[in-house]
């Protein structure tokens, strides 16, 4: 059975809870997923009074982590699958003797 976020401790709920408000970072040139926005992480805190800051965002950097992790593998596998596909129909010639 997959895991839920109630199957964690509540400091990573908390994590989940406050990660869900950051926004996300694109690279715009490549569409690369560069992770979250801290920019507004203190304001989250403050308005949900998370009890330990420090905590929450190891919490907050783990999970993005493997976020951006998956997503770059995930980027990998597509782009050899389609230089696969490119290179898979190439040229061809035919001897034809007439």
């Amino acid at each position: 059975m997959p895991l839920t976020s109630a199957d964690f401790p509540v400091e990573v709920q908390v994590a989940f809870f406050i990660s869900g408000f950051l926004s996300d970072n694109w690279d715009g040139m490549s569409g690369s997923y560069l992770g979250k926005d801290y920019g507004n992480i203190e304001y989250l805190f403050n308005l949900y009074d998370v009890q330990n800051p420090k905590e929450t965002l190891f919490f907050i950097k783990l999970y993005d982590n493997s976020i951006v992790s998956y997503k770059a593998k995930k980027a990998e596998q597509k782009r050899k699958a389609e230089e696969r596909k490119a290179s898979s129909g190439g040229n061809y010639t035919h001897n034809v003797k007439g």
